[in-house]
């Protein structure tokens, strides 16, 4: 929105050339989304709190869940608010990657908001079905793999790249919109799962997002891109626009949402997050450097698919309740412990991921 303004601007006015750079604009649009959130933050909890959408708890979970019961819930509605108002506010218009993260954004966000609302209007966890949320997080992680497909003008937007492997490159071709629905899908349940402690999800977001902008700044700087020989791709590095913005709406949740949480993302808001990390990943070509950053989230997953499968298979659970997180509070964890603790094992990983970028 204000770019255009400001390009002609500096163009005039030597100053203003400060705004050409996209890590400038990166870090005004963390700086918006941030206040943006924490402006707004106890009004939206107010609303919320005046149209009871309190936070609806599974009987059989842990039995200190109760006492949420009734916490605001929805504030993912906060989070892509500031995440787009920012974006539309310092990012580039004109560029396709930046529009098709926002649009993954809106588009799992309304799903998720549908799927909030309908708990607390019928007081139950199980409302919307989830072959149903599947198939329409399916189809809108299709319309944007299809659209990518279809308008990608070099082969290394449709390569597989691995780390730690230099000379691996494989063009996907058509396997490439399958493989990336099941990113973008994927990573999008993998953060919900992981929403279930206060501060869980978010900051392991806010962390990942970190490490993709700068393989975003590394990706569209053909210099940088040579110099630590991965694909140089550009227009990828507008993502650092969005990427900041997720970081500065991130943790201006978190002052909320910070154990004991005033307020709950939701679906809303995991749905909405975990798309963007997936389709922000896609675009780079680094789903690899995903799997390893997002760990936390992995993690998550397969406690999920190693709980269900066992039980059906021998009538035993591996675990004390999944996701792995109840498993640690039936342990005799404190929350906050397992909280932090999970933050610090994403920090580990998000540094050793990028730290591939040189082993290579």
């Amino acid at each position: 929105m204000f770019l255009p303004l400001l390009e002609y601007l500096a163009e005039s006015y030597g100053p203003f050339r400060v705004f050409n750079y996209f890590t400038f604009r990166a870090i005004l649009s963390t700086l918006t989304a941030l206040i943006f959130c924490l402006l707004f933050g106890k009004y939206f909890i107010s609303y919320i709190e005046r149209k009871n959408f309190g936070q609806v708890i599974r009987e059989f979970g842990p039995e200190k869940h109760l006492e949420k019961k009734g916490t605001p819930t929805m504030g993912g509605i906060l989070i892509l608010a500031s995440i787009v108002f920012s974006c539309v506010c310092w990012g580039d218009l004109g560029n396709k990657f930046l529009w098709s993260i926002i649009f993954l954004i809106i588009s799992f966000g309304v799903l998720g908001f549908l799927d909030d609302y309908l708990k607390l209007s019928k007081n139950s966890i199980y409302v919307l079905s989830g072959k149903k949320k599947l198939f329409w997080q399916t189809l809108f992680a299709s319309i944007i793999v299809i659209f990518i497909y279809s308008t990608y003008s070099i082969p290394e937007e449709i390569t597989l790249y691995l780390p730690f492997f230099k000379d691996f490159a494989l063009n996907l071709g058509i396997f490439f919109v399958f493989l990336s629905i099941f990113i973008i899908v994927g990573t999008s349940n993998a953060v919900n799962l992981t929403d279930g402690l206060d501060g869980l999800a978010i900051m392991p977001s806010v962390m990942v997002a970190g490490g993709l902008g700068i393989i975003a700044y590394m990706s569209g700087n053909i210099i940088f891109a040579e110099y630590l020989n991965i694909a140089y791709l550009p227009g990828t590095e507008e993502l650092l626009i969005i990427c900041g913005a997720l970081i500065g709406a991130g943790i201006g949740f978190l002052w909320f949402n910070t154990y004991p949480a005033q307020i709950f993302m939701g679906d809303v808001g995991s749905l909405s997050l975990g798309a963007a990390l997936g389709g922000i990943a896609v675009i780079l070509r680094q789903e690899v450097i995903l799997a390893i950053m997002g760990g936390v989230f992995v993690m998550e997953t397969l406690s999920v698919i190693i709980q269900v499968g066992s039980f059906k298979l021998t009538g035993k659970r591996v675990f004390k309740m999944s996701p792995i997180h109840h498993h640690f509070e039936l342990s005799g964890w404190a929350e906050p412990k397992i909280i932090v603790r999970f933050w610090i094992i994403t920090l580990i990983l998000v540094l050793i991921a990028l730290a591939t970028f040189r082993l290579r």
